[in-house]
């Protein structure tokens, strides 16, 4: 009889649904990108600039011949500037617009880890209490006493300024 219950707790973990997130920090925060928007991640190498862009935006990179722009998520999320070091790094993922893919390169402090979540550590997105807006949130997740943002990347822009990007992409 032990050993049965044993087994049916062995499954309910085993049956527990897990997603894996990319974690990165932006300002002492921990960040998580679901792993499947991730395309790339790259070391701070510099932009082109484009004239007449949101302060956020901090120009182009060239990714085998696509240009992507690059959005610095401590000014998207309204924090403080702070001059890029060595562990900045750039976080190319892939965004659906109008039913089309778009790549944009997000700046952020430092990468973290990969990490699986599971449904049981999700969190509702709180009302109040937070650095960032909460429409640029999937949810908060508690893992190893470590609380992560989940970021839903297909809502940090906005449309006007999907707009700019997608002009960006073909000039």
């Amino acid at each position: 009889m032990e050993f049965e219950d044993l087994n049916s707790s062995e499954e309910n973990v085993t049956e527990q649904e897990l997603e894996q997130f990319l974690t990165f920090i932006v300002d002492n925060e921990i960040y998580g990108i679901h792993i499947l928007k991730i395309r790339e991640i790259k070391g701070w190498e510099g932009v082109r600039e484009v004239p007449n862009t949101p302060d956020f935006m901090k120009g182009v990179i060239n990714l085998r011949g696509i240009m992507v722009p690059v959005v610095d998520m401590r000014l998207r999320f309204g924090m403080t500037e702070v001059e890029y070091t060595p562990t900045t790094v750039v976080i190319v993922v892939s965004v659906m617009v109008d039913g089309d893919e778009i790549l944009i390169a997000f700046v952020v402090d430092a990468v973290s880890d990969v990490i699986d979540i599971s449904e049981e550590n999700h969190r509702e997105i709180p009302t109040f209490g937070c650095k960032i807006d909460a429409r640029y949130m999937t949810g908060m997740a508690v893992v190893e006493d470590k609380t992560i943002i989940l970021l839903d990347v297909d809502n940090i822009m906005q449309d006007d300024e999907l707009e700019i990007i997608k002009e960006t992409e073909t000039n």
